[in-house]
């Protein structure tokens, strides 16, 4: 639901390819941590946080509405840095593939 509300009902482009990743909500459920990754990667990271920051009342209100709570909790919005981490670990792993496949020719060579 947050992701298609941002998806078609946020028109800021800084927010244009960010995927919600996932949603932590704390024991009173007064505030909902939402963890997001952007095509971009870290280095769009503090434009997507401003244009969260900047439709976050649209976005309170739209889940409010939808969801009829009857308190909505504070939205904080958090970068998430584990599909960074996995293309990293995926580099490394190639890498290794390669200088394997250099040291240790196949018997077909």
């Amino acid at each position: 639901m947050l992701a298609d509300l941002i998806r078609k009902g946020v028109s800021d482009p800084r927010l244009a390819q960010t995927t919600i990743t996932g949603v932590v909500m704390n024991r009173d459920l007064r505030i909902a941590k939402i963890y997001f990754s952007t095509h971009g990667g870290a280095h769009d990271e503090a434009g997507v946080l401003a244009g969260f920051e900047s439709a976050k009342g649209f976005i309170k209100r739209e889940l409010a509405g939808a969801l009829g709570l009857r308190y909505m909790p504070d939205l904080r919005f958090y970068y998430d840095a584990s599909f960074d981490y996995g293309a990293q670990i995926n580099r490394v792993l190639k890498s290794m593939q390669t200088d394997d496949e250099k040291n240790n020719p196949t018997a077909d060579e």
